[in-house]
């Protein structure tokens, strides 16, 4: 995939950064999408360029329609469709329903199915025009199962996983495949600080994943040989949900 680029969203830490190193590692270009952790981007990009890649920084906030349709359509005006598109950016803002206040519930919805739309909308033509590309994107399994305290995130990781498998339609007769990936208990700093001990007691392999772990996973689905999957959904959850 040495001709190839691929562009992964909230890539400067935790599963994001993964992704990024793994795409790099089989041969991709990546462009870096970040909002806010400059100095990790650039550590990030580093370890790009050391494995003989070319890294391209593309920070914005997904969430900003304007800022991100701007940034995309000039990527592709300088360097053609992406191989891949890895959506991963998002955010987490627990709490109770019934004590949830709306920006709460604003926040997350914007961050996953915005950024859903924000991102791969602009680019989709271009794929379409390439016919060849992937499209994964990085759910949980609290979209598939539901996690109390987290009704606002199950909602959008579920909702991505149901319009994942809809672009996974729309676009199979041009060449494109469209999955997700669906962690479980991941070790990240959103998650290290986390009292995680009634989950590890129901994930069968009894330990969190790494970020690691993710990125095969999605490393796997951008390669050239997965281009008879579409429209799954790939849990890497320990057998947390089955």
């Amino acid at each position: 995939m040495s001709d190839r680029y691929c562009l992964v969203t909230g890539a400067s830490r935790g599963i994001g950064a993964a992704i990024a190193r793994r795409l790099a590692a089989d041969g991709c270009d990546v462009v870096l999408n970040w909002r806010t952790s400059a100095d990790a981007a650039a550590t990030v990009a580093g370890d790009i360029r050391a494995r003989g890649r070319e890294a391209i920084q593309l920070p914005f906030d997904v969430t900003d329609r304007s800022a991100a349709k701007t940034a995309l359509e000039g990527l592709v005006a300088t360097r053609g469709a992406p191989w891949a598109v890895v959506v991963n950016a998002g955010t987490v803002r627990d709490g109770l329903l019934m004590w949830m206040p709306p920006e709460q519930w604003d926040a997350v919805i914007a961050a996953t199915l915005g950024g859903f739309y924000n991102v791969v909308q602009p680019l989709l033509a271009a794929m379409l025009m390439a016919r060849r590309g992937r499209v994964v994107t990085v759910a949980s399994v609290s979209g598939q199962a539901g996690n109390a305290g987290q009704v606002n995130y199950s909602a959008a990781k579920g909702g991505l996983i149901a319009a994942t498998k809809a672009l996974a339609r729309e676009v199979a007769k041009r060449g494109l495949t469209a999955n997700c990936v669906s962690p479980g208990l991941i070790t990240t700093d959103l998650t290290k600080d986390l009292d995680a001990t009634a989950m590890l007691a129901a994930i069968p392999l009894a330990r969190a994943g790494s970020p690691e772990d993710v990125a095969h996973a999605v490393g796997y689905l951008c390669a050239p040989e997965a281009g008879y999957v579409t429209g799954q959904v790939i849990g890497v959850n320990g057998g947390l949900y089955m």
